[in-house]
């Protein structure tokens, strides 16, 4: 280290620490006061706040509730119908995170290669996505309907096939419900991936093909490992949406048959807070939380662990 980067060091330090740089570090905090009161009202306040009611008996008008400890808890935990809205929400939001980024970025792929009509074959992947999951999953209930009137069932029957229980069927119906959820979100993720695509330079394949690096090398050398922030954002965005689910499933099978397509969000709205147990739903909404936080910092290991290394 040479004596004029010992002085400049010097001299950055003293700046640091002069009255001056201190204004300046307490103005930039300064910035950050709004963030944390809106976190704090609009996240730990409610947190606690649910944490409080579900400790209680509270109905949703009685304001003086009584104080049951971790009853609701165990009520939870013996109840059938809420053990299987948490199982089949872990299911859809890893079965539909790991299914669509396999299925986008060889698609992301594909669609980033110039040919005749790419913008509109973008725009038919991307399609799915624009419509509610509510729409989606009044129309699929009627091509996958059981019966024999159903869209699929009709043409099966036509080929002199039996028809099938789509979804009055247990598996059958939970795989329904994961794949329509992959096809509504596959061509959006894929159109995010191309994106970053579109920001990898050229001359990495040209040096590659130069090498004699076949397309399999390529990829997996060249296009996979600089994806790797858009694999951390589209997984994130489908844990997180996978994890709140409630409109497909609800629309497509009214969480049925029996509770096989059950979610979290359906035992919160209809169990409790429909039946007025708002402190059994407190509960259940806390362990959910529990069970987001867990899985989310999981999620966060994971993706740091590969970025570090393919960086």
């Amino acid at each position: 280290m040479t004596a004029v980067t010992v002085v400049s060091l010097a001299r950055a330090r003293r700046r640091r620490l002069s009255p001056g740089g201190w204004k300046q570090v307490a103005v930039n905090q300064a910035f950050l006061l709004p963030a944390i009161v809106v976190f704090v009202f609009l996240f730990v306040v409610p947190l606690v706040q649910t944490f409080s009611w579900s400790l209680t008996d509270f109905t949703g008008y009685d304001p003086e509730a009584d104080f049951v400890g971790l009853a609701n808890y165990a009520t939870i935990l013996r109840d059938p119908s809420m053990l299987s809205g948490l199982m089949f929400t872990l299911l859809f939001a890893i079965g539909t995170t790991v299914l669509v980024t396999l299925i986008a970025i060889p698609l992301a792929v594909q669609l980033n290669k110039v040919f005749l009509g790419r913008g509109l074959v973008r725009s038919l992947w991307f399609f799915p996505a624009i419509p509610s999951m509510a729409i989606l999953g009044l129309i699929w209930r009627y091509i996958l309907s059981p019966l024999e009137s159903g869209v699929i069932n009709s043409i099966l029957v036509t080929l002199g096939l039996p028809a099938v229980g789509w979804l009055s069927v247990d598996a059958l119906a939970q795989l329904s419900v994961i794949v329509v959820g992959v096809w509504a979100a596959a061509g959006w993720h894929a159109v995010l991936y191309t994106a970053y695509l579109q920001s990898i330079p050229a001359e990495y394949y040209e040096v590659a093909k130069i090498d004699g690096a076949s397309s399999r090398q390529q990829f997996f050398g060249i296009t996979l490992p600089l994806l790797t922030p858009a694999i951390v954002i589209s997984t994130f965005l489908l844990m997180t949406g996978g994890l709140k689910v409630f409109d497909l499933p609800y629309t497509l099978t009214n969480g049925g048959p029996g509770f096989a397509t059950y979610t979290i969000t359906q035992s919160i709205i209809v169990s409790g807070v429909g039946q007025g147990r708002y402190g059994l739903a407190s509960a259940l909404a806390v362990m959910f939380t529990i069970a987001v936080g867990i899985l989310s910092f999981g999620q966060l290991a994971l993706t740091r662990y590969i970025e570090r290394r393919f960086a």
